[in-house]
């Protein structure tokens, strides 16, 4: 179900409320010698094709925010564990200056909830007198917190709370807590008398287990849909982060030290950026302007040449990409960031000198920014993706349209950036199309390729949590709860499995996918690329084609099995969408209605 939007008038903080909670946090903070650990969790199994060789190698920026943040009010002593680095990873043997930390802060998407589920029954493996405060977070629980509790009692396990929204929630819970400590008691002892005396039900984004046995939610109380910061420029520098990366390797403990300065480029040779927030469209599939409540946010030129600077004068990173919902949004802040990118300077060099980075936007906004692509190509953008979905605007209506994805792309090369699309395959689009119209998959990868893509993504469509298709999915039969015996997990929602169709044959939908994919990446393509580029970037062109022949070997691997299913297993169906296994509440007691709960929500 879509989150809702908070009263107009009460979704944006004050400005300058972000800075004035830092700053009061690093008076205290400091005093209470906090020790934490951030685990980044992670499926290997959800690899896309693409990316497979690329998702090890960034950071990602929820969990290196979470750090800097810590970092910024005094808490240094803070490690972030990347389970794609060290997938042995134990929370029960873990020790950071020669402690079990106070704190646990796990992040997570939905396909890694088997991951980050893991890591939570492995907490609950330490001493209940040691244990340190397990607090989740991460665009899993923003929409389904229900999954990092428990409310079995033959299987107690789960985080303490779910913090559903941005760093000043968990910022706001933080200084609540230090405030309440008494001390130097367990930080889960402050949290619980914090819970018990309704200390944190005045912050919005938490949601926590309340009931008579610890590690059993009876219910789960929700505080409310989170405000947002307007003004991005008042996050935390992300530059603090890297310097508490946990060293990659086999071992289930922590290291003694993290990751060197000087080999933290050797691990992630590309920077994540957040820049903007938001995007304008509102398609159906898509949980991202439910939960930016139609808001659009940005940081500042400025602020964004500072970090791309910083963090290349510290640890040698100069390439970037920016974690935008869709950075062409907004012309004019558009444009105040490009120019602001092109003007600066570092030492007397120009920094779009030394940075290369790339971000994501769609065909239309593309081309409403046709008169200025020159300039943001000077800024040191060299790529885009871009979300054409269907260029025929069958299966989205986002402006694009065939001829018009084809200018886009005709300009963007002209410029020298090089377009790299997203492609979804849905129910009734066929594999190839006759006629002027390419309504078929290879007509358009074909077109496309032509028109100088040099990467591609195909993906099926998905009930994404959190979007406004997914009740619809559900409760229409579309989405299948098990094939063959084998039912649909978490990590299969990533749309490199087929887990929804109306087709009576949707095994065909499947190798659509590697059919689509084989037409991209192929060493007969591999060949040509370096022969005959179509990018201006020489080795933009032929580098995908070898992580692409790569990543379509894996996800053959993985999905071959699931294919079979889909041909000969039993298919069956749900229309209940993922709810909550016990009733969510809001700290007055009501039902939370964008919150599904299979159990009655009403108090008896």
């Amino acid at each position: 179900m879509e989150l809702p939007s908070r009263d107009r008038g009460d979704v944006l903080l004050k400005s300058g409320e972000l800075t004035d909670l830092r700053r009061r946090l690093r008076a205290i903070a400091p005093g209470h010698d906090l020790v934490t650990v951030i685990a980044n969790a992670f499926d290997f199994r959800t690899r896309l094709p693409p990316f497979v060789l690329l998702d090890t190698r960034v950071v990602p920026a929820g969990a290196r925010a979470v750090g800097s943040a810590l970092a910024d009010i005094g808490a240094t002593k803070t490690r972030i564990v990347l389970q794609q680095w060290t997938p042995r990873f134990r929370p029960s043997e873990m020790r950071l200056a020669g402690r079990m930390p106070d704190l646990l802060m796990l992040s997570s998407v939905q396909t890694y909830t088997a991951a980050v589920q893991g890591l939570i029954r492995d907490a609950w493996k330490i001493d209940p007198k040691k244990r340190p405060l397990i607090i989740a977070g991460g665009p899993k629980v923003f929409y389904e917190p229900w999954d990092v509790f428990s409310a079995d009692p033959d299987d107690p396990w789960g985080a303490d709370v779910a913090v559903t929204g941005e760093e000043y929630v968990l910022l706001s819970l933080l200084e609540v807590l230090l405030e309440e400590r008494a001390g130097r008691e367990p930080l889960r002892e402050t949290f619980r008398r914090a819970r018990r005396h309704g200390l944190l039900d005045g912050i919005p984004g938490l949601v926590y287990a309340r009931g008579g046995r610890e590690g059993v939610a009876e219910e789960l109380i929700d505080t409310g849909i989170q405000r947002l910061v307007s003004d991005l420029d008042e996050l935390p520098h992300p530059v603090h982060g890297y310097a508490m990366l946990e060293p990659p390797g086999r071992h289930s403990a922590l290291a003694a030290r993290p990751l060197a300065p000087e080999q933290v480029r050797r691990y992630t040779k590309l920077g994540s950026l957040v820049l903007t927030l938001g995007c304008k469209f509102h398609c159906a599939y898509c949980p991202i302007p439910g939960y930016n409540q139609r808001q659009y946010r940005t940081k500042s030129g400025a602020r964004i040449a500072d970090e791309m600077y910083e963090i290349y004068k510290h640890y040698r990173i100069r390439h970037f990409f920016g974690a935008d919902d869709n950075f062409f949004n907004n012309k004019r802040r558009t444009l105040d960031i490009v120019e602001a990118l092109v003007r600066t300077e570092r030492d007397g060099v120009p920094l779009r000198k030394k940075m290369r980075w790339a971000t994501e936007v769609t065909v239309h906004d593309t081309l409403q920014m046709k008169d200025h692509l020159r300039e943001v190509r000077k800024a040191g953008l060299r790529a885009l993706w871009i979300g054409v979905e269907d260029m025929t605007a069958t299966l989205v209506k986002k402006g694009q349209s065939a001829n018009r994805t084809l200018e886009a792309f005709r300009l963007l090369r002209e410029r020298g950036i090089v377009p790299m699309p997203m492609m979804m395959h849905y129910d009734g689009q066929p594999l190839i199309s006759r006629g002027p119209v390419p309504y078929g998959l290879l007509n358009q990868a074909h077109i496309l390729r032509k028109a100088g893509a040099c990467s591609m993504q195909f993906l099926t469509v998905v009930p994404a949590p959190g979007s406004r298709w997914q009740d619809e999915a559900y409760s229409s039969g579309l989405v299948f709860e098990s094939v063959g015996g084998r039912p649909v997990e978490p990590y299969m929602i990533d749309g490199n499995y087929v887990v929804a169709s109306r087709k009576k044959k949707p095994w065909r939908i499947q190798v659509n996918l590697w059919v689509a994919y084989l037409f991209f990446y192929n060493p007969l393509r591999l060949l040509v690329s370096i022969v005959r580029p179509k990018c201006c970037l020489y080795l933009m062109d032929c580098v995908p084609q070898v992580i692409g022949m790569w990543g379509l070997i894996q996800n053959v691997r993985r999905t071959f099995g699931w294919m079979l299913r889909l041909a000969f297993g039993k298919i069956k169906r749900t229309t209940r969408p993922p709810t909550s296994p016990v009733p969510v509440r809001d700290p007055k007691g009501d039902p939370v209605p964008y919150r599904l709960s299979e159990a009655p929500a009403s108090r008896d």
